[in-house]
């Protein structure tokens, strides 16, 4: 059976450092100036790739009878 070798704990936090999570990627759109993150619809505006894929006025009409 092998023996186990002990471990310090700068070798466990040494290890334990590449397990942070990544930043978030925020960009800025070029067109209205609005941030948002990386591949993912700008809430602002609605728009995904040069598209507009969410109406944003409808949801906010939407939202506001609810209340």
């Amino acid at each position: 059976m092998v023996v186990r070798m002990r471990h310090t704990r700068a070798h466990t936090k040494n290890r334990r450092s590449h397990h942070r999570a990544p930043s978030a990627s925020i960009v800025v759109d070029k067109e209205t100036g609005v941030a948002h993150m990386r591949h993912r619809v700008s809430l602002d505006t609605g728009m995904y790739k040069g598209r507009q894929v969410l109406n944003v006025a409808k949801k906010a009409k939407k939202e506001k009878a609810s209340n």
